[in-house]
């Protein structure tokens, strides 16, 4: 490999790897697997490993016990990206462009524990999803990604990202796939990526090769596809492995064989001859290709992830309509990859932040940075203005009033809370004898967004009992208020707004949660708002089983699971059971922020 044409990579890695920066800190029965339940305390028979593509044995390197799945199609929309080969095809395939290294058997990562965060980095403890590898996997890969509660998804991603013990029940890789696949699908690119780059590349397995062939265009890196590429061809989709092993021959300045293997993919007709001139574009910008190539967007509908990552990687902007209607998952993506377009950033930056994708700190970060180039948008510029008084404003009355102001100017309920977000710190810095006019329970949410409680707790005494605020603050505050009583519940309910007294009944469900109300009380609560908290079902005896056998990892995830969608679609006993689930392995504080974000958000 020829050193001067490694660095023609045009910094797709370097930069890919500068969007960690923007971390942020820390009718449900359908939407579970089949036969969803209490699992057997008996792990399933072990049988011997499948070996993972190209891999070279070392001693201790053996993946750990269990079957592997068979090879699976990417979890991420890639049909318009080519199709397999039919069966018969001749095979030539391009065998450059696979970077190959060598480790010394030291330096190997063994498959027996997977993730970056360990507990004194704040991940979860190594044990902390159990000895049922594939109930986790199963589970994992039935979750959507989309929750509703910005609280649920980080605990989920902290939980995704620590540094777990891999059981016997599963092979390593496997596991670690579908754990890339699930953030990925959360928008949480930058975090599978690390967890992809956890696995050695030559001990990936099938559905950990896919899944890398993901994480690098969510990540607009193309060059990091170049390691699985043998593996990609010999299990993954023909066409696209194709196009990579392409562009890594290009990256490794053989310039014949990538642009035969582009002529080979274009006259097979089983892909989109656009995506072919996206791979094409980009072998142009490394030098290996023989003619620029025009990008134009017309009659193409949608934005798949093969055409993110391509036209990310070489600064193709992307036409607004498409980026509109792109996933949900991709708007994550978008806001984390820093080479993206900055007003594409910022478009995407509000719903990124009320999910939970950007932490309050990297929200104002970003809406700072953008603020700062030549000639920002007048909207853009007016929040920036009315952000910066929230923070610098002479009086407490007028930093309440800029905030206000930004709350109210939220276009829809994701714009509102992403605001909120935003002024959190603001929030929390604001003293506890500033009139606010009337119930600041926005002020407190905001607060709580960031997790400022403490700060939240301040201002108990300036609160009613029975209001939203004291609602926030019975439930999202670090212990209990006094007063918290049935009849306390029912006077909140008296001027609950909500489509059906919901947010009675979240408050009556994170009170209960939380252990703030005697059974005796929340029975005569629950009674008047004719709920009932103790509804029995698959789900509710796997969060509590969960719970019971101290795993906080699978807690997590299940409590994730029964979040999926708007908060107007979670029932009360589901948030219930998670409050009461996390708060028994020990998460009672992300217990509290969800419940209180369940007040803010309905």
């Amino acid at each position: 490999m020829k050193k001067n044409t490694l660095s023609l990579t045009l910094g797709l890695s370097a930069t890919a790897l500068a969007a960690i920066l923007v971390l942020p800190v820390i009718a449900q029965e359908s939407l579970l697997p089949e036969g969803f339940g209490t699992p057997p305390d008996t792990p399933a028979p072990k049988s011997s490993p499948t070996p993972s593509p190209a891999a070279t044995p070392t001693p201790g390197s053996a993946p750990t016990n269990g079957a592997v799945p068979p090879p699976v199609t990417p979890t991420l929309d890639t049909t318009t990206v080519g199709a397999a080969d039919e069966e018969g095809e001749e095979e030539e395939e391009v065998e450059s462009g696979g970077l190959k290294y060598d480790l010394p058997p030291g330096a190997r990562r063994l498959l027996t524990r997977i993730g970056p965060l360990t507990p004194e980095t704040g991940g979860l403890a190594p044990d902390a999803f159990g000895v049922r590898g594939q109930y986790a996997a199963a589970i994992m890969r039935k979750t959507s990604g989309q929750f509703a509660s910005r609280w649920g998804q980080i605990l989920l991603r902290r939980a995704l990202a620590s540094a777990i013990d891999t059981p016997d029940t599963i092979n390593g890789a496997d596991l670690a796939a579908e754990r890339a696949s699930l953030l990925l699908r959360m928008g949480e690119s930058t975090t599978a990526r690390r967890i992809v780059q956890s696995v050695d590349y030559d001990r990936a397995s099938p559905r950990l090769v896919a899944a890398a062939q993901q994480v690098y265009l969510a990540t607009a890196d193309p060059a990091g596809m170049c390691p699985y590429v043998p593996a990609g061809l010999a299990h993954g989709d023909q066409q696209t492995w194709r196009l990579s092993a392409a562009i890594c021959a290009g990256l490794s300045g053989e310039a014949g064989p990538a642009g035969w293997a582009i002529g080979r993919v274009r006259s097979s007709g089983k892909i989109s001859n656009f995506d072919v001139l996206l791979a094409e574009r980009v072998l142009g910008a490394t030098g290996a290709g023989r003619r620029s190539t025009t990008i134009e967007w017309d009659n193409i509908d949608r934005l798949t992830s093969w055409r993110f990552g391509m036209a990310t990687a070489t600064a193709i902007p992307v036409p607004e309509t498409l980026r509109t209607v792109a996933p949900y998952y991709m708007k994550g993506w978008m806001v984390l990859a820093p080479m993206t377009d900055m007003a594409d950033r910022i478009a995407a930056a509000p719903e990124a932040a009320a999910r939970g994708v950007l932490s309050n700190e990297a929200y104002v970060s970003l809406l700072s940075a953008a603020a700062s180039e030549e000639e920002p948008g007048e909207t853009l510029a007016a929040q920036t203005e009315q952000l910066r008084g929230a923070f610098r404003l002479a009086t407490g009355a007028e930093r309440y009033a800029a905030m206000e102001q930004l709350w109210a100017a939220g276009g829809n309920t994701a714009q509102t809370y992403a605001a909120m977000v935003a002024t959190a710190r603001a929030a929390a810095a604001l003293s506890p004898s500033t009139d606010t006019g009337g119930d600041p329970w926005q002020l407190l949410g905001s607060m709580l967004a960031g997790g400022y409680d403490a700060n939240a707790l301040a201002w108990v005494p300036s609160v009613s009992v029975g209001s939203r605020a004291w609602g926030v603050l019975a439930v999202g505050s670090p212990r209990a208020l006094s007063g918290t009583s049935a009849g306390a519940v029912e006077r909140f309910s008296d001027d609950d707004d909500s489509v059906d007294t919901l947010r009675s009944k979240f408050l009556l469900a994170g009170l209960a949660g939380l252990g703030r109300l005697d059974a005796n009380a929340a029975a005569s609560a629950a009674s008047d708002l004719s709920v009932d908290l103790g509804k029995q079902t698959r789900w509710s005896r796997a969060i509590m089983a969960a719970a019971e056998r101290r795993e906080p990892g699978m807690v997590a995830l299940l409590a994730a699971t029964g979040m999926q969608g708007e908060w107007s679609k979670v029932p009360p006993y589901h948030l219930y059971y998670i409050v009461r689930a996390l708060r028994d392995v020990g998460l009672e504080a992300e217990a509290r922020m969800i419940a209180a974000e369940a007040l803010v958000r309905v």
